[in-house]
């Protein structure tokens, strides 16, 4: 049970206390105890003290997944600091900025990354020491081996942040998400209470650390007990190996990561039994993706809904409504709110609250909330209501039932002769069409209705995309103001580092001198 006043550094000791010989985490052949992990925490603590790390002050993180990194986290709240963990994916400029902005002091660098971080050494603004981690040139072990374990935890506040994260930054640099004590912990509250997650589960933790279905997930089984199998790199077969292998009975995958692994060969035959809950989410779940999943693995899926400003999901669609026949049109549904969240839909211009099936913005209202965005009051004030709702950014609806349907951000609606339309819901219709194997629907100028759907598309692998046979299947299964009235194939669609699909570049040659924005 999670104590409303209670900090993650309280929580860690706790279980140290509590059960200091059981298993806390695994990775490779590495194993921790409660007690070991404690120690080890308490020993980095004093160790960042030392290197002179104190209140306010931000570390950073550019590695795959790793146990130091969340060794770092915790030893970040005990001493009242912030992790930042930097996206690999990222550019080195990126790179640059995002430790920059941070005002890290501190840099832990991963084998892969070392040549990297050697490039940046020299323009690091606030970075004063570089530790390699992992690998032949690892300095982290003796760096934390060095100090006594530090027994004076930092009076940490329910808002004190620990953790930093990086929003992808789709139109413009990335933003700190200020993750807190109290966010965290009420997002693993509301997380263990509705997947039923507790001590004795096994928590795979696949998704990279610097992404909320990484650190968030893994925080939710570091703050209820569960033990932690964390992967260093999402691969399918392994990761399905790793299911029998160590008892997995939650775990969080992306719609992508999915897709591949119904594809492994022996899929079907692997042990799937000890499994209760594959969350999934993070970008859009294509429909035939999904039916050979629930093939694959039966009634143990939960779409989830979430955000990084929000430490991680805020709704979900639970394993009845993926067996259901008779509402099998939830599917394409986000579910419905976690405990502890509010969810309502809003006019984008007046801020008024809207009606069943009226389509707006998703506004979020919840205690797991960042407490901001790094240094970036306006963008703050601009997300965050004075009454505590998150304006998300993303379009969508909710039914009668009280289910929410996500449609597309704000910014990516196609305002066709006065119709809003959402490039989403065309997107899940070309989607089953057997040629396409991606596909993404922007707005394209037109001098009748303003502007028109156009999709592009990159065929499915053996096969060849037909623009007209592709268009038939819309008009088919679309009301005729939404069908794309054209097609272009692609060899590949624009992405960021997070693998969000970069619709402004997709739209910026249709509309450059033209009134529209394209970000």
């Amino acid at each position: 049970m999670i104590e409303p006043d209670s900090t993650v550094s309280s929580l860690l000791r706790q279980h140290a206390r509590t059960r200091p010989d059981e298993e806390a985490l695994r990775f490779g052949d590495v194993r921790r105890t409660w007690s070991e992990l404690d120690e080890r925490v308490r020993r980095l603590a004093a160790a960042l003290r030392a290197e002179g790390i104190g209140p306010g002050d931000r570390i950073a993180v550019l590695d795959l997944n790793h146990p130091s990194c969340l060794e770092l986290s915790l030893a970040c709240a005990w001493i009242g600091a912030a992790n930042t963990v930097v996206n690999f994916r990222l550019a080195p400029p990126e790179i640059l900025y995002v430790i920059d902005d941070a005002q890290a002091r501190l840099l832990l660098v991963g084998p892969e990354f070392a040549g990297a971080a050697e490039q940046l050494r020299d323009k690091l603004s606030t970075v004063r020491r570089i530790l390699p981690v992992g690998g032949e040139a690892d300095e982290y072990e003796a760096f934390l081996a060095a100090h006594e374990p530090d027994a004076n935890p930092y009076d940490a506040a329910p808002g004190d942040c620990f953790v930093q994260l990086y929003t992808s930054g789709t139109t413009g640099f990335p933003k700190g998400a200020m993750l807190t004590h109290g966010a965290m912990l009420a997002h693993a509250a509301h997380v263990a209470a509705d997947f039923e997650l507790g001590p004795a589960d096994v928590v795979q933790v696949a998704m990279p650390l610097f992404h909320v279905g990484g650190t968030s997930y893994a925080f939710v089984a570091l703050t209820t007990g569960a033990r932690i199998v964390l992967a260093r790199m999402p691969d399918p077969e392994a990761l399905l190996d790793m299911v029998a292998a160590e008892g997995i009975t939650h775990t969080f995958w992306v719609p992508a990561l999915m897709a591949a692994m119904v594809r492994v060969p022996g899929a079907k035959e692997r042990d799937y039994s000890s499994l209760r809950a594959i969350s999934y989410g993070a970008s859009p779940m294509p429909l035939p993706v999904l039916r050979a999943s629930l093939d694959l693995f039966g009634p143990r899926l939960h779409q989830v809904y979430g955000m990084t400003e929000a430490c991680g999901v805020v709704s979900s669609l639970g394993p009845e409504d993926h067996a259901d026949p008779a509402v099998e049109h939830r599917l394409i549904s986000a579910g419905t709110p976690i405990t502890g969240v509010e969810i309502e839909i809003r006019d984008p211009a007046t801020g008024e609250r809207l009606g069943t099936d009226e389509p707006g913005e998703i506004w979020v209202r919840t205690d797991q909330l960042m407490s901001g965005y790094w240094q970036k009051p306006e963008a703050t004030a601009a997300t965050i209501t004075a009454d505590g709702w998150l304006l998300s950014g993303d379009g969508g609806h909710m039914d009668a039932d009280g289910y929410l349907y996500v449609t597309d951000r704000i910014k990516d609606m196609i305002v066709s002769g006065g119709e809003n339309v959402y490039p989403a819901e065309i997107e899940r219709v070309l989607a089953e069409h057997p040629s396409v194997g991606d596909v993404a629907v922007i707005g394209v100028p037109d001098e009748r209705w303003g502007e028109v759907p156009k999709a592009c598309v990159v065929a499915a692998e053996g096969t060849t995309v037909d623009p007209e046979a592709l268009l038939a299947h819309a008009r088919e299964h679309l009301a005729s103001f939404k069908c794309p009235k054209s097609v272009d194939v692609l060899d590949e669609l624009p992405r960021n580092p997070t693998g969000k699909v970069l619709k402004k570049d997709l739209r910026a040659p249709y509309w450059a001198g033209h009134e529209r924005r394209t970000v």
